[in-house]
C-alpha cells in the first residue's frame, strides 16, 4: 500500500487552474451608501464584499468610481452587474435614472484599463426588501453588540442586497463543471 503525502494546508487540487474563473462584481447603488458583492473564486456563489459609504452631503462620484475601479483590478473582476430599481410596474424610477447614470461613469473610468469588462443593468426590484426580511429571518440582533439597530442594520443592507442580486444572476447561468481530476 503506497502512502500519499501532501503538503500542510495544501487543500487546492491541481486541476482548479485549468479552468479560468471569471469574478463578477455587483453595486447595489444608493444616494448614501453602495453595497457591493462578488463572485467566490470558483464564480459559484455571491458572497457580500463591504458597504462604500459615500460622501456626504453630495457623493463625490470620482471617488467612488476610484474605489470600484480598484477592487476590480485587486479581484480581476470580468463582469459588472448593477442594480436597476425599477417601479413595481417596470418604467423607470429616478433612483433608475441615477443607477443608470452611474453604470455609464463606471464603463466609461474603466474603459481604458479593462476595455473587456461586461457591464450589466439588472431589475432589483425588492432587493433591498427581501435583504431586510433576509436579516430578520436570520435573527439578526445587532444590539446585542452594543450598537444603534439602525445604523448596523444600514451598514450592511445594502451589500445584502447587492449579494441577493448576484445570486439571482448566478442562478440563471449554466452551471460550469470542473474538469474530472481522474481523467487523462
Amino acid at each position: 500500500m503506497s502512502r500519499r503525502t501532501t503538503q500542510p494546508n495544501s487543500f487546492t487540487a491541481p486541476y482548479t487552474n485549468l479552468v479560468p474563473h471569471p469574478r463578477t462584481l455587483a453595486l447595489d447603488v444608493g444616494d448614501r451608501r453602495i453595497g457591493i458583492a462578488i463572485t467566490d473564486p470558483l464564480g459559484l456563489t455571491a458572497q457580500p464584499l463591504f458597504t462604500l459609504h459615500r460622501s456626504s452631503p453630495k457623493p463625490n462620484l470620482r471617488s467612488d468610481l476610484k474605489a470600484i475601479a480598484r477592487f476590480i483590478r485587486q479581484h480581476k473582476v470580468e463582469a459588472v452587474l448593477i442594480g436597476n430599481p425599477l417601479h413595481a410596474d417596470g418604467s423607470p424610477s429616478p433612483q433608475s435614472a441615477k443607477a443608470m447614470a452611474f453604470a455609464e461613469a463606471l464603463q466609461e473610468a474603466t474603459r481604458q484599463s479593462h476595455p473587456n469588462l461586461a457591464f450589466h443593468l439588472l431589475d432589483e426590484r425588492l432587493t433591498t426588501h427581501d435583504a431586510h426580511a433576509l436579516l430578520s429571518h436570520s435573527g439578526f440582533n445587532p444590539r446585542a453588540s452594543g450598537h444603534s439597530t439602525r445604523l448596523d442594520r444600514s451598514a450592511i443592507i445594502d451589500q445584502v442586497a447587492a449579494t441577493l442580486l448576484l445570486q439571482s444572476f448566478l442562478s440563471t447561468r449554466t452551471p460550469t463543471l470542473l474538469p474530472d481530476p481522474d481523467a487523462p
